[in-house]
């Protein structure tokens, strides 16, 4: 029998050999280290995300070109990066993973030609991209090189964005110029415990300012959930955030031309919900918690919060009503009274003008009692940012829906997706309260006077004239007089009022005037 090897044969066994070296990484013992740090490898990342055996690799066998420092002694097919693309849900969807085992995940010039390359095709094809980061930063043995392969992602960054949805994990360190990428998508994760993000470490912040913190109160995940915003989820490891990253794609459209995909719930779209007529308290004044009623009306109780940690005077979400998917903007009376201060602005109305990118109808729970007094909002730019809020709403020609609870007093009235920014059904509650301001307030400029005059029959003059006004002013009846409310409802009936809304405008089409773009107020 011969022995000769078969044409060919050397090759493949060379073939064989690269695979195997790129799907071990940095070596097992850079595996292990990663798995004692409570991570997974990029490998595993991607083998949980997708649906099972959907994984298709690009540039496995990529290798540095660098010549420096030693480097070209030292090369890993893949370079720190293993792309590809697969299914979700039998959906097509584009990704990247930093392997943290290669150079510490370090990018390289090459290494973001892989990752420019997955994301040129996702907006070729319509798909979302997804990137999974555990990244040392810049690889500092190519100087410039690197920092160029960064802006190269940024710019395919921004002009993906509207485009198609672009998820971020942060699943290990995110620092300095890479934190940008990230920024610019539309959602970005987090894994307590084991990733941070910050422009600058704590090092150098003790050295230039003197100031003191530790790297998770700095960059970690509960620091950028609940105070920067940065974060619009936390997961408790590697394998919730990947399976959060699931379930947040099955609200979302594949691109910017397509409507979100249905579900199959069977709830009834004219389901009553008779617990919601007692929700509101009679005092205006006692706080009722919304997300109460946003479970009781759409399918299934199922709501996917989005920026569930920040800013909690208002609430934003995906859920679905008779299997259509819709974005949820609600002022939360149970903390801060639901008023819109910068935070709540700022978080609010990002969130519709994603909706509004992706075909996603807007459906508003308002009660607000109007923007937050203070020297440090005024300061801080309450004018600008809450005006960043009434130009979303004002400029989304998706269907708009709104459902005024109670409290709709001053500009917050008007910034809360009013009648007057082209929102396509506003309806009211009977215990909805819709006035330049509250009674209280009102009654102490309108009758300063006469209640000065009062002298000891003050407070009983106030009370009478506070419901007097009260019954004349703060109520729907008003504004539905004058077409600003299109109906006065039962609460128990909100959900069938909303599907029949949001079918009449299943074919809305509505165009903003011709122009290169608006200036929103930044």
């Amino acid at each position: 029998m011969s022995t000769k090897p078969k044409p060919g044969e050397d090759r493949l066994s060379e073939l064989t050999r690269r695979r195997q070296a790129a799907a071990l990484g940095g070596g097992q013992e850079r595996i292990e280290r990663q798995h004692s740090a409570g991570k997974l490898t990029a490998r595993e990342r991607i083998e949980l995300l997708l649906d099972p055996g959907s994984f298709v690799e690009i540039d496995a066998l990529v290798t540095h070109r660098c010549r420096d420092f030693g480097m070209e002694e030292q090369t890993i097919p893949g370079d720190g990066v293993v792309s590809g693309y697969g299914t979700i849900d039998n959906r097509l969807v584009y990704l990247f993973a930093q392997d943290f085992t290669v150079f510490g995940g370090s990018l390289s010039e090459t290494n973001a030609r892989k990752i420019t390359k997955i994301m040129d095709l996702a907006v070729e094809n319509g798909a979302p991209v997804i990137g999974l980061n555990d990244s040392g930063g810049a690889r500092i043995q190519e100087g410039v090189a690197s920092l160029g392969g960064y802006a190269d992602i940024f710019l395919r960054n921004t002009l993906a964005s509207g485009v198609v949805p672009q998820i971020s994990a942060i699943m290990g360190p995110c620092a300095g110029g890479a934190v940008y990428s990230p920024a610019i998508t539309d959602f970005i994760f987090m894994v307590e415990e084991t990733s941070y993000m910050f422009v600058t470490g704590p090092d150098v912040i003790k050295t230039v300012t003197h100031e003191e913190v530790t790297m998770e109160e700095l960059g970690g995940a509960a620091s950028h959930a609940s105070r920067s915003g940065v974060c619009h989820f936390t997961l408790p490891n590697d394998a919730a955030c990947l399976l959060a990253i699931r379930e947040l794609l099955s609200f979302l459209p594949s691109n910017n031309l397509e409507d979100p995909p249905p579900s199959a719930s069977e709830d009834p779209a004219d389901r009553e919900e008779p617990a919601l007529d007692s929700l509101i308290p009679d005092d205006p004044n006692k706080p009722y918690d919304i997300k109460s009623l946003i479970s009781a009306v759409v399918d299934d109780e199922r709501f996917c919060e989005v920026h569930e940690a920040y800013a909690k005077n208002i609430v934003i979400g995906l859920a679905r009503f008779a299997n259509q998917v819709v974005g949820i903007v609600a002022n939360q009376p149970a903390y801060l009274a639901g008023v819109l201060d910068i935070d709540a602005s700022l978080k609010a109305a990002r969130f519709v003008r994603f909706c509004d990118a992706f075909n996603i109808p807007l459906v508003t729970f308002e009660d607000v009692p109007g923007f937050l007094p203070g020297t440090q909002q005024e300061f801080g730019g309450i004018i600008k940012h809450g005006a960043k809020l009434l130009y979303a709403f004002a400029e989304a020609t998706v269907p708009k829906i709104t459902v005024i609870t109670r409290k709709a007093y001053g500009g917050a009235y008007c910034v809360m997706s009013s009648k007057h920014l082209r929102t396509d059904v506003n309806l009211a509650y009977p215990s909805a309260e819709i006035a330049v301001m509250g009674p209280e307030g009102a009654v102490n400029i309108l009758f300063r006077r006469e209640l000065t005059e009062a002298g000891g029959g003050r407070e009983e003059l106030r009370s009478r004239l506070t419901a007097d006004y009260r019954e004349k002013f703060s109520n729907p009846f008003v504004a539905a007089e004058r077409g600003f409310v299109d109906a006065i409802i039962e609460p128990s009936q909100t959900r069938t009022h909303i599907v029949r809304a949001l079918r009449e405008l299943d074919g809305k089409r509505q165009r903003l005037p011709n122009k290169k773009h608006g200036n929103l107020p930044i």
